[in-house]
């Protein structure tokens, strides 16, 4: 079974829930998108969020044979893996008399938006930088991202072009293009999305107008979607760590970013959520009840998995410049 966050919403019945969830939807095109398998149970123990699937690592081949021949042997290759879906999200607390004299700035529906926002960049962040097992340079104790995921698979691509400046890109666009094809090339099918930072999509946006490759549309929800060659490209923004704000995809050290291409879908890169349509979860306070304080409260729980490794890549070490 799979649904979509448009799809929850329609099973909802209060019109805040509903609310909530396109709320979730504007804040992130990877999550509007998204498909989720809505088959986790926490069990009998009820303290875990497992997930286990079959993953295609190698898929199988066709040849030809001459009489009185046998063909060559050469079978798939599947791996059996386990991933998790985590509850992430926040509470926020506001006077009862500031929000009954808020007027027409709701204080509630104004911490809410921003919670989810926050939440929404929370969960980018954990679709790249994710990692079950703590590791240097991942957020541990969630579930595996992209970048985990596709470290020393034959979709992990090395760029040797440099985009560092204005004039490298007249020069060098051509070179990166080639890069380009080579890099879409590696998946099965046509991606569904490309996934980098804001410093990169400028580069890309640039290169995909020198190339006639650039398109923009607007969505349901208004929002321009830009495209390279038909496939919208993602800013998969920035999040706060409690001390610094970062890229999720990062410009590192020396200048190099990275763009991830995915295929979304349940036979490839796919989100994970428990069983029923409580992928997310509010919970807004009762302002006619006693107590000054109150509190609410958003949940997404969600993760995701790659059931093929032919469907999703990354272009690491583009150089771009410094971090802006």
């Amino acid at each position: 079974m799979a649904i979509t966050l448009a799809e929850a919403k329609i099973g909802m019945a209060d019109k805040v829930d509903q609310q909530i969830v396109d709320m979730f939807r504007r804040s992130s095109l990877l999550l509007d998108n998204m498909v989720f398998d809505n088959v986790i149970s926490p069990g009998t123990g009820g303290s875990t969020l497992t997930y286990g699937y079959i993953q295609l690592k190698t898929p199988s081949t066709a040849a030809i044979r001459t009489i009185n021949a046998e063909y060559t042997p050469g079978e798939a290759k599947r791996e059996k893996k386990t991933t998790g879906a985590i509850i992430m999200g926040g509470s926020f607390q506001i006077d009862r008399v500031l929000q009954n004299t808020a007027g027409a700035a709701d204080e509630m529906a104004f911490q809410a938006e921003q919670k989810i926002k926050a939440t929404a960049n929370y969960f980018h962040n954990l679709t790249i930088n994710g990692s079950a097992e703590e590791s240097e340079g991942y957020v541990g104790g969630t579930f595996d991202g992209l970048k985990k995921l596709l470290t020393g698979t034959e979709n992990e691509i090395t760029s040797d072009v440099s985009l560092t400046t204005s004039a490298e890109l007249d020069e060098n666009y051509n070179a990166f293009l080639d890069e380009m094809d080579s890099f879409l090339s590696c998946l099965d099918g046509t991606p569904s999305m490309l996934l980098m930072n804001r410093q990169m999509l400028i580069k890309l946006r640039s290169i995909a107008r020198r190339a006639g490759y650039y398109e923009r549309t607007r969505d349901d929800f208004g929002r321009v979607v830009e495209t390279y060659a038909g496939v919208p490209m993602v800013d998969m923004g920035k999040y706060f760590d409690g001390k610094t704000i970062r890229d999720v995809v990062e410009t590192d050290g020396s200048g190099k970013t990275a763009i991830y291409a995915v295929s979304l879908g349940l036979d490839g890169f796919h989100g994970i959520s428990p069983l029923g349509d409580g992928v997310i979860n509010c919970y807004m306070p009762d302002l006619t009840t006693p107590g000054a304080v109150k509190t609410g409260e958003v949940e997404l729980v969600a993760g995701v998995a790659l059931k093929n490794t032919l469907k999703a890549a990354v272009l690491r070490g583009i150089a771009v410049g410094t971090a802006a």
